[in-house]
């Protein structure tokens, strides 16, 4: 009898390491792994972080950050890319010149310039080179203070649709843009998504999780929806499924007490 050999739906997280657990890398392939595709990383940085926010950052050098490009990308083939926290020109130009080399699909940048503490992740002269790098995106995720970064004035529920797909146009890409903060007095999480490819707009609804326990959300979201744009979702899809997920999640961990600041969303906790 043939043996029929079945390939994973593979997922590619770019990104920094949380020490912690709750975000970046580890928060990845938790998200990865929940929504049932294989988990592969590239570490950018390691942070020095827990719950109560980040007290340090080491840059991966980049030689090093090459060569783990090029052992992953030289043996497996991806489906997706998640692309987190990017704290450079360097690291950035790096890979984004991988990623041209190996003809790079399905990518979601999460475009990580603020922690949920505050705490500033990336430097001015990194803002400038991550906004050219954005159009490689299949979609971004940015939340409502990146996007205020991105597009330079301020977003709240009354423009938020319309500055979605100003910053579509702007970086000529798909995006998502994050509902969390822009009205926190509703009972409802809206969070917006422009589709480049068809000029849309669409609002994805879930109920609000009363809970301080959403550290690494971002991180979460943006993996996931590359988990089922590889499992060959359409975009919309793909977001909507993504976003239900991390609701569901966090719901799951609202009750669940981890350290002394806001802990993580419980990435296993739907069953």
């Amino acid at each position: 009898m043939e043996n029929i050999k079945t390939p994973y739906e593979t997922v590619l997280t770019i990104a920094g390491s949380d020490s912690g657990g709750c975000a970046g890398i580890q928060a990845d392939i938790k998200s990865i792994s929940a929504c049932g595709a294989y988990a592969a990383s590239v570490i950018t940085a390691t942070t020095a972080q827990n719950t109560k926010g980040v007290t340090d950052i080491h840059a991966l050098p980049i030689p090093h950050l090459e060569k783990q490009l090029e052992a992953v990308f030289s043996d497996i083939d991806f489906d997706a890319i998640k692309i987190g926290m990017l704290h450079s020109c360097e690291v950035i130009n790096t890979i984004a010149s991988k990623l041209s080399d190996y003809n790079a699909k399905n990518i979601v940048i999460d475009p990580v310039m603020v922690a949920t503490s505050g705490d500033k992740l990336i430097t001015d002269e990194a803002i400038d080179c991550l906004k050219k790098f954005l159009p490689k995106a299949t979609v971004i995720t940015p939340n409502k203070k990146e996007a205020e970064i991105l597009i330079g004035h301020a977003i709240d529920k009354d423009n938020c649709e319309l500055t979605a797909k100003e910053i579509g146009k702007e970086f000529k890409t798909s995006v998502l843009l994050k509902g969390g903060y822009l009205d926190p007095s509703s009972d409802k999480m809206m969070d917006v998504l422009y589709e480049q490819t068809t000029d849309q707009l669409h609002l994805i609804n879930n109920p609000r999780v009363m809970t301080n326990h959403t550290h690494g959300t971002g991180c979460s979201l943006s993996s996931s929806i590359a988990t089922y744009l590889a499992k060959g979702y359409p975009l919309e899809k793909a977001v909507k499924e993504a976003c239900l997920y991390v609701n569901r999640a966090i719901a799951a961990g609202k009750d669940k007490v981890l350290g002394k600041g806001n802990g993580p969303i419980n990435h296993f906790g739907l069953k």
